[in-house]
């Protein structure tokens, strides 16, 4: 899928800025981020693959996603329209193997609360990945 490789090139670039990563994170029913990123500082990111301007116009809550991280971006690879992107939010140009940042999205600093129930979703679906991928039988 075109995202999932835009979503690849992101999770590749972050690394580079000792961020981790989890791709399809789900912080509450009826919201699946494409790319959930947490930073050295605690920082969270959230990234949004966009592979088309179909795909783009198509979606209609990536507001929000916004109460979700302390920055927002959009992903997106070269080719891509970026005038349709809104004001206000981050801009990375990426690929299936890296990425760029060009427009650092501005930061909304998330709430105490919301920030620690942010990290335990966070850190419980990442264990429960490593989780289905030990035990791959076992239901989670």
């Amino acid at each position: 899928m075109p995202g999932q490789l835009l979503a690849r090139g992101v999770c590749r670039h972050l690394k580079a800025h000792d961020f981790v990563t989890l791709e399809e994170f789900t912080p509450e029913r009826g919201k699946r981020l494409d790319v959930m990123a947490l930073g050295p500082k605690g920082e969270f990111w959230v990234i949004e693959c966009k592979s088309s301007r179909v795909d783009f116009t198509s979606d209609a809550k990536w507001e929000g996603y916004l109460e979700w991280g302390d920055r927002y971006f959009w992903a997106v690879d070269e080719a891509f329209p970026t005038e349709l992107l809104p004001e206000g939010t981050g801009l990375i140009i990426a690929d299936s193997y890296d990425a760029e940042i060009l427009r650092m999205g501005p930061e909304t600093k998330l709430a105490g609360a919301r920030r620690k129930a942010v990290l335990q979703k966070f850190a419980r679906h990442a264990a429960a990945r490593l989780h289905r991928l030990r035990d791959p039988e076992q239901v989670f």
